[in-house]
């Protein structure tokens, strides 16, 4: 492998679409989120299990049930195995992307004995770490619209079309995973300070407003040329409505004390 890199985000930040772009080069890697997939089910989070601990029958009743998948039987050399040949292009370079809490899943897949996020990370590479990209959207609010309405409609990419239309306003279910969110977010930066190690930082408004600029950056630091970095691959999800709830949401905060 001649280099590796690892977006490292939370979700609804904007990484999909420099994954997708960066993918679309065809030079840096297949990213995908290889360690969303819980080994109980061999799926990812359901729509019910970020909202564990909340009750309201209401607020639940709004998300589909969860299915139990079936067992990933796979060891922790298949699973790895099966990881950077997925991840990685002809020329050698591998690409993925990991959300903070999808980090517990990274340490039981890699049997990491330490605990260290690092050194499971480290596992995957022979000892080596991989560039980190680190995407993050300052607005807070919107990030959590856009994650409410992804776990209702189960869209999260492209287009949602008339699925979106299914979701349904709560401020409280908005302020659950604006809490989480925020709580991610936090916790990479912490990680990168207590390692000492300075990510390529790339920001949700730079990104989509320069998407291919942005992917130029991260082509640039693997050492691929910049120039292929492609137009961007994806529209937004998001409508007039997102900025509707985002606004009803933030004076619905300031009186119930929700994150903002």
């Amino acid at each position: 492998m001649s280099a590796a890199y690892l977006v490292c985000a939370s979700q609804r930040s904007g990484s999909t679409l420099l994954v997708e772009s960066l993918a679309a080069t065809g030079v840096a890697g297949k990213p995908e989120e290889f360690f969303q997939y819980f080994a109980s089910s061999s799926l990812s989070p359901q729509p019910r299990e970020w909202f564990a601990g909340v009750s309201d029958p209401s607020l639940l009743d709004l998300l589909d049930p969860t299915d139990p998948g079936t067992v990933d039987t796979r060891t922790t050399d298949e699973w790895r195995a099966d990881l950077l040949r997925k991840g990685a292009t002809p020329n050698g370079v591998w690409g993925g992307k990991l959300m903070w809490n999808q980090t517990p899943l990274l340490l039981a897949r890699t049997r990491s004995a330490t605990g260290s996020v690092r050194t499971a990370i480290r596992s995957l590479f022979d000892g080596a770490d991989p560039l980190y990209v680190h995407v993050h959207r300052p607005d807070l609010v919107g990030q959590a619209v856009s994650m409410w309405v992804a776990v209702q409609t189960r869209v999260w990419r492209g287009d949602a079309g008339e699925a979106y239309h299914r979701a349904r306003y709560r401020a409280d279910g908005i302020a659950h995973l604006a809490g989480v969110l925020r709580a991610q977010d936090q916790a990479w930066r912490d990680w990168f300070a207590a390692e000492n190690i300075t990510p390529l930082e790339v920001d949700f408004p730079t990104l989509t407003k320069e998407p291919t600029k942005a992917t130029a950056r991260v082509l640039e630091a693997l050492g691929q040329d910049p120039d292929l970095a492609p137009p961007p691959p994806l529209h937004r999800q998001s409508d007039g409505r997102s900025a509707e709830w985002a606004a009803r949401y933030r004076v619905d905060a300031a009186e119930n004390g929700y994150p903002l």
